[in-house]
């Protein structure tokens, strides 16, 4: 089966202050604030949802095709993407524009100063759709840009072919219509316990409401494991131990790679979870959405410690 992933490419720019931002800013001056935080260690990292998804697929031996959007200083990541066998071919680069970045500072009490650049991300992938098999095919929409997130479910839901819907911190950009009428149909509903409530207040619904529209309903819950509901029944399944919390960004994606490799797999969608509880705990042990790996080999024995014999 041929996994489709729609979501962003960024590269993830982590600065560290080495202070507490409220000892450089003024109260009674924010009304004119105008500061600068010098930083003494910068990290570039690869990300962006839809290449975490893809990266752990590749790891998962699957070979998925990444419905995305890059500007002209792609290239490292384009080798790095070709250097763990991805395919490339549904990328568009747009020449004027960067590629999507995020520009992160923490200081020393882990407060946060996030910038986001969407850059090329604002321009759609035009992948061309009729290319892929209907009988073959798998998709998912994670967070990128918002016409290819409303216009790929509509293709899958009118050409029957099985799609998650991953609205994750697009949420907000989408109105309480826009966003149910992106769901409607698919096979799974994928999001955290707060994205779940945002999703709740901005359509007006209920998660019965959802599930009468959705085959699945999952909700990831941290260190607590994920809660999958359809039609009234709900199974939760355990995550998998970790050997350290070092950084829980990342999990998320993590988490649907593996239940997509399980769905391609032809497994239930509970048993395909499982899969998504391994390669999370793989995520939150590095500091970075792409710096853990693993072979084949050891994912299942990590499997089997948790979940027993992988049929």
């Amino acid at each position: 089966m041929q996994i489709y992933v729609s979501g962003s490419l960024a590269f993830d720019r982590i600065m560290n202050f080495p202070d507490k931002f409220s000892n450089h800013i003024l109260p009674d001056k924010l009304h004119i604030l105008n500061i600068c935080f010098l930083i003494d260690e910068l990290e570039e990292k690869f990300g962006g949802t839809g290449g975490n998804i893809v990266y752990n697929l590749a790891m998962l031996g699957e070979k998925p095709i990444l419905l995305s959007q890059v500007g002209k200083d792609f290239s490292s990541y384009d080798e790095w993407l070709q250097k763990h066998g991805i395919s490339v071919t549904g990328i568009r680069t747009i020449d004027q524009e960067l590629t999507a970045g995020a520009y992160i500072t923490t200081d020393q009490s882990n407060n946060l100063i996030n910038g986001f650049n969407p850059g090329a991300m604002k321009y759609p992938s035009l992948f061309d759709m009729t290319s892929i098999d209907k009988n073959e095919a798998l998709g998912i929409i994670s967070p990128g840009n918002l016409g290819d997130m409303m216009d790929h479910p509509k293709y899958y839901r009118d050409n029957n072919i099985p799609f998650i819907f991953d609205p994750g911190q697009q949420i907000p950009a989408f109105s309480g219509e826009q966003l149910a009428g992106a769901f409607d149909g698919a096979e799974i509903l994928i999001s955290n316990d707060y994205e779940l409530e945002m999703i709740l207040k901005a359509t007006g619904m209920s998660k019965d409401d959802i599930v009468e529209k959705v085959a699945y309903l999952i909700t990831t819950l941290g260190e607590k494991g994920s809660a999958i509901n359809c039609k009234g029944e709900e199974t939760l399944v355990e995550a998998v131990p970790v050997n350290k919390v070092v950084d829980p960004t990342g999990a998320g994606d993590a988490y649907r790679s593996g239940l997509l490799k399980g769905l391609s797999m032809n497994k239930t969608v509970a048993e395909a979870a499982k899969l998504g509880s391994v390669c999370a705990a793989y995520a939150v042990e590095y500091k970075g959405t792409q710096e853990h790996s693993f072979t084949m080999e050891e994912f299942i024995k990590r499997y089997e410690a948790s979940f027993g014999p992988m049929e």
